[in-house]
């Protein structure tokens, strides 16, 4: 089995015997398949943003073989359902009448409890005693405590 070494910048294969070994002063290793490699590095350029590095293709998404398939997202699924005081039939009913419809059942609505309030009124009898009035003036806060009245 050959060992095969992996170019710092390019991330290209670098066979046995081939390319070069360059240890920075710090210790750390840089592996270079050609002098394209190596001179790019030694310019401080970045691997990501050269088109033909692996880095970049990584990146970028480019040469998959395996066509993964994507993620299908879920579709939200509408559900109808009834209110505090009208269920959903009550609901789908005055959805589907006309505005002036709506507007005449409205209008006897409002009829009907009217009438329905007037005779409760009726018979409602005010059951209140008459105030008993005193002869006595009226007086204020302030002359209760001894202040100036008018």
């Amino acid at each position: 089995m050959v060992k095969l070494e992996i170019d710092t910048f390019s991330g290209y294969k670098i066979y046995p015997s081939k390319g070069k070994l360059f240890v920075r002063g710090d210790g750390k290793i840089f592996r270079f398949s050609t002098s394209k490699t190596e001179s790019l590095t030694h310019q401080r350029k970045n691997p990501r943003k050269i088109a033909w590095t692996q880095v970049f293709r990584r990146m970028h998404k480019k040469g998959i073989t395996e066509e993964i398939a994507k993620k299908r997202a879920r579709r939200t699924v509408k559900h109808q359902r009834g209110i505090v005081g009208a269920d959903i039939a009550t609901i789908l009913a005055r959805r589907g009448q006309t505005t002036e419809a709506r507007e005449s059942a409205r209008k006897a609505a409002i009829d009907k409890a009217k009438a329905a309030k007037k005779a409760k009124e009726g018979t409602k009898e005010k059951k209140t005693a008459p105030r008993t009035t005193t002869s006595a003036p009226k007086v204020s806060k302030q002359q209760m405590k001894g202040g100036k009245g008018r």
